[in-house]
């Protein structure tokens, strides 16, 4: 093995330097671990705590109707009037193949405003309603009551 050192040879040096690249690629991706989270926020709410709730992963294709504790209603992230929720809903689900709704209400919120919702799934057609919950556990390790 030989090495040249200095300007002896006329040879032209066509190695890739890829540690300017690496550092780029590297800086993109904590930027992209940074944002992701912040990007799939929805709608704040204080879930109510249940002991034998099931965690189902979520995935961007589930439409989920966030009920907060004044009475707003969310579908995806988008404030909704009570009066275009029907219609609002079914355009959603017109294109679906599995018609399921994923209630994320507030702790707090009125009982009567997660009814006024359901019977609004109901009368839509949709049968297939689930509730998302805080587990006992997830809520002990993050620190709550």
């Amino acid at each position: 093995m030989s090495m040249q050192l200095g300007g002896g040879g006329s040879s032209i040096k066509s190695d890739i330097n890829v540690t300017p690249l690496v550092d780029v690629m590297l800086v993109l991706l904590i930027i992209m671990m940074i944002i992701a989270p912040l990007l799939q926020k929805g709608v704040d709410v204080r879930l109510p705590i249940a002991i034998n709730s099931a965690s189902k992963p979520e995935t961007q294709d589930q439409t989920v109707l966030g009920i907060k504790a004044d009475k707003t209603v969310w579908i995806n992230g988008v404030e909704v009037r009570k009066e275009e929720l029907r219609s609002r809903l079914e355009s959603i689900l017109e294109t679906k193949k599995e018609k399921l709704i994923l209630i994320k209400a507030d702790e707090d919120a009125p009982y009567s405003a997660v009814m006024d919702a359901m019977d609004t799934l109901r009368a839509s057609g949709i049968e297939d309603v689930g509730l998302i919950t805080d587990s006992k556990s997830a809520n002990a390790l993050s620190g709550g009551n």
